[in-house]
């Protein structure tokens, strides 16, 4: 199976990235319980704003990255989503089928998970956070477990967590949306529309598009929808072309990997993981909430995966990737269940009680941690376990 130059450049700069996002969270929680304690916590909560005749923006710190830099964070999951339609893994129904269905099953058995646990409840709304998957942590572990790893499992690792991504902003969209302001909502879809034409026009220049993006983010802030939506919608009107390094697309999500991967994901760990530690773990992982979390990202992810995946077959709807054994699918289905970055961000728009909020966190933590750790297990072995005949194999010969 051959890899494209940009899906190896994502895989890579993904991995370093979850590696740097583990060192971020341990590092983030020492401050925040060893050496410096709450006034560490409270730096995030500072204003920061500006103001230019009748604009004015006056955010938090944590508001500026989960709003604003976190922006730039989906505009290159959009530009990943285009062109895995367009050109990637995605771009054929057949090569599709497989990690669209493990996707579903992936967002909708653990929403189901926490359901269960939480139904008529004040927590209820919280159902969302389960469903998404950490691309960076994931193919972090990934890539732990050695080279021999198929390659295919990665494509299909990186393909379901990026419709996952998708999948979470819609949840956004949908369900996380605030009281709408329909005027800036108005000017918001004005701009957008105005990007399409330009698309159109075939107009290739990046800086009328990013120009663009900046307004629409604005409007879309005041929209009461979550501003990071923009990310997405002007990655999708940003030209594609013919997808190759000259590309609009391709330059600009060349240009975004470092940043994001080695500045915005790190600093959104640091921002969002603070997290002072009190009261029992058992309170903190005993409540409903927490129970359900931590079920749906641990028990509900590889069983919606695989059980999708398996209909999906059975229909021939989709086939097994070349290389890859039902085990290291179970693996790869444990790992998609390491939410972290998602699930947290979903956690700010679900929740606004803070201790609900610090409690989502280290069940998500703690969640992640598991299905890491589980994952790596399993796609260890099972990987060791498909080489073993090769070897007696040659060992024989």
């Amino acid at each position: 199976m051959r890899a494209t130059k940009l899906f190896k450049e994502f895989f890579n700069s993904e991995k370093s990235s979850g590696i740097i996002l583990i060192l971020s969270t341990v590092i983030s929680l020492c401050l925040a319980n060893i050496f410096i304690g709450q006034p560490y916590v409270d730096f995030w909560h500072n204003k920061l704003g500006f103001s230019i005749s009748n604009f004015e923006l006056n955010l938090s710190v944590e508001h500026w990255i989960n709003d604003g830099l976190m922006t730039i964070f989906f505009l290159m999951v959009g530009l990943e989503i285009e062109r895995e339609l367009y050109a990637g893994e995605l771009s054929s129904v057949k090569n599709a089928a497989l990690p669209v269905a493990a996707a579903i099953g992936g967002m909708v058995i653990p929403a189901i998970f926490h359901f269960i646990f939480n139904a008529g409840t004040p927590t209820q709304s919280g159902f969302g956070i389960p469903m998404a998957t950490d691309i960076a942590f994931a193919l972090g572990v990934l890539s732990l477990a050695g080279r021999r790893v198929p390659l295919a499992l990665k494509v299909f690792l990186t393909a379901l967590a990026i419709i996952d991504d998708l999948g979470a902003i819609l949840i956004i969209a949908v369900f996380y949306t605030n009281e709408l302001q329909t005027t800036y909502l108005f000017f918001a879809a004005g701009i957008f529309a105005l990007l399409l034409i330009l698309n159109r026009l075939k107009i290739h220049n990046l800086i009328p598009y990013l120009l663009g993006g900046a307004l629409m983010w604005y409007c879309m802030l005041q929209s009461g929808v979550h501003a990071t939506i923009t990310g997405v919608l002007l990655a999708f009107a940003i030209p594609f072309g013919n997808g190759k390094e000259k590309s609009s697309s391709y330059l600009l999500q060349h240009w975004l990997h470092v940043p994001v991967a080695f500045f915005i994901v790190p600093l959104f760990a640091f921002a969002n993981t603070g997290i002072v530690l009190s009261g029992s773990i058992s309170e903190i992982l005993a409540n409903n909430n927490s129970m359900g979390i931590i079920a749906g990202l641990v028990a509900g992810k590889p069983t919606g995966i695989l059980m999708f995946c398996f209909l999906a077959i059975k229909l021939r709807m989709g086939k097994l990737p070349v290389g890859v054994n039902w085990l290291q699918l179970a693996g790869a289905g444990v790992l998609a269940g390491i939410g972290f970055t998602m699930s947290i961000f979903i956690t700010l728009l679900a929740f606004k009680d803070s201790t609900l909020v610090q409690y989502s966190k280290i069940a998500i933590l703690v969640a992640s941690l598991l299905a890491g750790a589980i994952g790596f297990i399993l796609i260890k072995k099972a990987t060791l376990s498909a080489l073993l005949p090769a070897e007696d194999e040659s060992n024989g010969e």
